[in-house]
């Protein structure tokens, strides 16, 4: 059994721990369930994986609010976050065999599996790949939309959208990228995500599926999740209020859409 260590978080406790799975390491941090809503069904499990450059950290508003359902799993990827730097090349594929290797050995059964941004491309592939083990995904601002998939395009969006997100996910995100991640790590990350074309696989996933974005998100548009949502056979959109980063802006709106959607 992986030791974990007992932390808080705004006065919930939550547990941190570290594997490694064919040598490339994650961070979890596990928040357990606080309550059932007072309703007879079946708690739901909950895997949340980041996207590029962060860290689990920007989720934990999201996973203190989805506690109050079920039990929730955040996910450091290899080489983000708490997570030790990989010693190889890791590609999308990497990351989502990463994650299928941490829900088969934790048995978490049922899970509802969560990505934003770039982690929408890891929760994707891992739903491709491993229907077995995820047959709930919610992609969350579902990465960059075809034709768009150029660094100083990226670059600027990034740029304008940190004007609407509020001080605070401003510095989470920017201590991740800077402290945590570091820049030379996200280099070389970058081009798996510029040259990953979700959309293609989108029309395999048989999940069950919700695609969340902003309103004023100005790095995924509306339109383009919208276009994500139509692709995935069980596919359904939701928009809500805010910019890229809505699970930290709005957790109690997300959380409210993932309940409404999966409840059992």
């Amino acid at each position: 059994m992986v030791a974990e260590i007992e932390r808080r978080f705004r006065g919930a406790t939550f547990y941190t721990s570290r594997d490694t799975f064919n040598e490339l390491a994650i961070a979890v941090q596990r928040f357990p369930a606080s309550s059932t809503g007072g309703r007879n069904t079946a708690p739901i499990n909950y895997v949340l994986v980041h996207g590029i450059g962060v860290s689990a950290r920007y989720f934990q508003p999201l996973a203190r609010e989805l506690a109050k359902r079920g039990t929730v799993w955040l996910v450091d990827l290899p080489g983000y976050g708490s997570a030790p730097n990989p010693k190889r090349d890791v590609s999308i594929r990497d990351h989502a065999e990463v994650v299928a290797a941490f829900l088969a050995r934790s048995g978490i059964e049922n899970p509802v599996v969560v990505g934003h941004s770039m982690g929408c491309q890891v929760v994707s592939e891992l739903a491709l790949l491993h229907p077995e083990l995820v047959d709930s995904i919610a992609l969350l601002a579902p990465t960059i939309e075809r034709g768009e998939r150029r660094l100083l395009t990226q670059a600027t969006r990034l740029g304008l959208d940190m004007l609407r997100e509020p001080l605070r996910a401003n510095w989470v995100v920017l201590t991740d990228y800077l402290f945590r991640c570091g820049l030379p790590y996200y280099l070389r990350q970058l081009p798996h995500l510029l040259g990953d074309a979700i959309e293609d696989r989108l029309p395999s996933i048989t999940a069950k599926a919700v695609v969340i974005a902003g309103h004023r998100d100005l790095v995924v548009p509306p339109t383009w999740a919208a276009e994500v949502a139509a692709l995935l056979p069980n596919g359904e959109l939701a928009i809500v209020e805010g910019p890229h980063v809505i699970m930290f802006t709005d957790p109690i709106s997300i959380a409210a859409v993932l309940e409404r959607r999966f409840d059992p």
